[in-house]
C-alpha cells in the first residue's frame, strides 16, 4: 500500500468533515444554529429548532461527509478487488472525516458529533443494513424521543456487524481494521459523553419526533388547501 494514499485520503477526508452544512443552511436561513438548542451544528439540533424537512435535509449532507471519504478510501485502494486493503481505506476515510467533523480546524476544533458521518461511511461498506438500520432507528425515535439513544443503537449496531462480518469478533481478523474500528466507535461515544450523562441522571432532552412531523404534515395540507383554493379562483 502507497504510503502518499493514504496521506491525501487522510487530509483530504478530514477537511471534508470541517463542512458543517448545519451551519451553511441556517445562515442561508438568517439563524445561527449555534446559538440555538444544544449550540451542535448536527442533523438532530436542526431538526429540533427547524423542523423536520431541514433537519432530513442536513442528515443527507452529513451523510455525505461519510459517504465521499469512503468511497475514495475504498477505491483509492483497489475497490472490490482490493480485499481487506479496500476495506482499511474505507474506513481510514470515515475515520478521518468524523475526527474533521468533531475536531474541525477552522472552528477551533469545536464540532459536531459525527454520528451522520459515521452513519454515511456504514452505508457506503454495506448499503443495505443501513437502510435496516435506518429504519430501525426511525422507529425507536418515535418510540422514545431520544436522539441521542438512537444514534448509540445505530452505531453499536453497524459497528458489532461490520466487526463480526469482517472476522474481527473471532480474532481472524486483520488488526488494522480492529483498531480503525474500535477508533470511531470510541470517538463517537467521546462526542456524546454529555448525552449519555445526561441519558443516566434523567436530564437528557427529548426531541418531540411525532409532533415534528405533525406539523410538517398540517403546512402540507394547509398548502394543498390553498392550491385548491386558487384553481376554484381561475375557475
Amino acid at each position: 500500500m502507497e504510503w502518499w494514499k493514504f496521506v491525501v485520503l487522510i487530509i483530504g477526508s478530514y477537511l471534508i468533515g470541517n463542512i458543517f452544512f448545519a451551519r451553511i443552511i441556517s445562515r442561508a436561513k438568517h439563524y445561527d444554529i449555534s446559538k440555538s438548542g444544544s449550540g451542535n451544528p448536527g442533523t438532530m439540533n436542526m431538526l429540533r429548532t427547524m423542523g423536520f424537512g431541514i433537519g432530513l435535509l442536513t442528515l443527507v449532507l452529513d451523510m455525505l461527509k461519510g459517504i465521499i471519504p469512503a468511497l475514495a478510501g475504498f477505491y483509492l485502494f483497489g475497490g472490490v478487488q482490493g480485499g481487506v486493503n479496500a476495506y482499511i481505506g474505507l474506513f481510514t476515510g470515515g475515520l478521518s472525516a468524523l475526527i474533521g467533523n468533531i475536531f474541525p480546524v477552522f472552528y477551533k476544533f469545536k464540532g459536531g458529533k459525527g454520528a451522520a458521518v459515521v452513519y454515511g461511511m456504514y452505508c457506503t461498506a454495506n448499503p443495505l443494513l443501513g437502510i435496516i438500520i435506518f429504519v430501525g432507528g426511525f422507529i425507536f425515535l418515535l418510540l422514545f424521543d431520544y436522539a441521542s439513544l438512537v444514534s448509540f443503537f445505530m452505531i453499536t449496531i453497524f459497528t458489532i456487524f461490520e466487526a463480526y462480518s469482517l472476522g474481527l469478533l473471532s480474532g481472524q481478523g486483520n488488526i488494522v481494521l480492529s483498531c480503525l474500528l474500535f477508533a470511531i466507535f470510541c470517538l463517537v461515544f467521546f462526542a456524546h459523553r454529555q448525552n449519555i450523562f445526561r441519558l443516566l441522571t434523567g436530564k437528557e432532552n427529548k426531541i418531540n419526533f411525532k409532533e415534528k412531523i405533525k406539523k410538517l404534515n398540517k403546512k402540507k395540507l394547509t398548502k394543498d388547501q390553498k392550491e385548491e383554493i386558487k384553481q376554484k379562483e381561475i375557475g
